[in-house]
């Protein structure tokens, strides 16, 4: 029986604590914590097993699940809700498309990529003329290496610029975002006063679902303005 239980042991994959979850994660997503962790489980993202003392215990599977869950959170601003109906379907044995344009590929995505400004140039199409009026606009921020995000903003700049419209017609976005960061940080008010270790992960997540919202209301008023447009 001794034997038959080492070998059940061996033969199991190991689980990790909340620690060496952390220990694992936390350089490619740096803002991960223990309350967010916690968090995403009462979200019912992800669902450790329990030790009789009640200590979490994360599973290879599991771990590959919350990298998925932050990956998507990252590097498409998803909320929760979209990405557990999308994990759900998964779990069911379906093949959803990923949301938001999420890439394809294995259940794990992966990491977004990074440029250095030569590559996110020729990546783009741009001139480095295009990406300096770019950052003088306020709609790039200067860095030594660049994200997808950049590369996507800039992209869409190098289209707009061989309609005439370039950079500096697009200054009043920046004011605009702002104006939209006001609206949310102050909804965000009530949440951001609670003390108790959830409220961190909750105003993110609120957050990026208020930004979600905010798209849908933008785009349908550019849509609707599009028709006057039409001939």
């Amino acid at each position: 029986m001794a034997r038959q239980a080492a070998r059940a042991h061996t033969a199991s994959p190991a689980l990790l604590s909340i620690g060496q979850v952390l220990a694992r994660l936390t350089p490619e997503f740096p803002d991960l914590s223990s309350s967010k962790l916690r968090f995403l489980e009462e979200r019912g993202l992800i669902s450790p097993s329990r030790t009789a003392s009640g200590y979490r215990k994360f599973s290879p599977a599991d771990v590959e699940r919350l990298h998925t869950v932050l990956a998507m959170q990252r590097d498409n601003y998803l909320p929760l809700k979209v990405i557990k109906k999308y994990l759900a379907a998964v779990d069911a044995g379906e093949n959803p498309p990923l949301p938001g344009g999420a890439r394809e590929g294995s259940s794990m995505l992966p990491a977004g990529r990074r440029f250095k400004r030569d590559e996110l140039l020729r990546e783009a199409g741009a001139t480095p003329e295009l990406l300096q009026e770019a950052i003088s606009a306020s709609l790039v921020v200067p860095a030594e290496v660049y994200g997808e995000e950049t590369l996507t903003v800039l992209r869409a700049l190098a289209e707009l610029s061989r309609t005439g419209i370039g950079p500096r017609h697009l200054r009043g976005f920046r004011a605009a975002a702002e104006r939209e960061i006001g609206l949310i940080e102050t909804a965000l008010v009530p949440l951001a006063r609670r003390k108790d270790v959830t409220a961190g992960p909750q105003t993110a997540e609120l957050a990026r679902e208020i930004a979600g919202q905010l798209d849908v209301v933008r785009g349908s008023i550019i849509r609707a303005a599009l028709t006057r447009l039409q001939p």
